[in-house]
């Protein structure tokens, strides 16, 4: 009789020690576990952002190296509106007060840069990136010319 009491009494002393470390364990992890997730996601606006800014340099490139020697006046207009074209048709969210740049480099050759804000979803982070797209300007030369 008194070996069982000890053994119930060693049961609840033993099987007691562990009441709310899971309550610890949970109050410690979860911050984490938030800070990871939305470290996360930060990573993935942060990198879809930059696919849309490097996306629309390229779009003013193209369209900059096509018009460049057809419209030596109106080609910068034109690349910008094809940048904001492109940026408000992937997301326009994403990349936020886009500043648009054209400049001609060389008597041959055009530069598109785009730089924008990314959103973001940790208040104090702000975060930009930027794009260049350069090339050559397409003319049509002649034969022997």
């Amino acid at each position: 009789m008194m070996q069982q009491l000890r053994r119930r009494l060693t049961a609840r002393r033993d099987g007691g020690r562990d009441g709310g470390m899971s309550s610890i364990e949970f109050v410690i992890t979860t911050p984490i576990l938030f800070a990871l997730l939305f470290l996360l996601v930060q990573f993935a606006l942060y990198f879809f952002g930059d696919q849309v800014v490097q996306a629309a340099a390229q779009a003013g490139a193209r369209k900059a190296r096509a018009t460049a020697d057809a419209d030596p006046g109106g080609w910068r207009g034109q690349a910008r509106d094809t940048a904001v074209n492109r940026i408000n048709s992937l997301g326009p969210a994403l990349a936020g007060g886009a500043v648009i740049s054209t400049d001609q480099t060389g008597p041959d050759t055009v530069r598109v840069t785009v730089q924008a804000q990314v959103k973001t979803v940790i208040p104090w982070l702000h975060l930009t990136t930027t794009a260049v797209s350069e090339g050559p300007i397409e003319r049509f030369v002649p034969d022997g010319g």
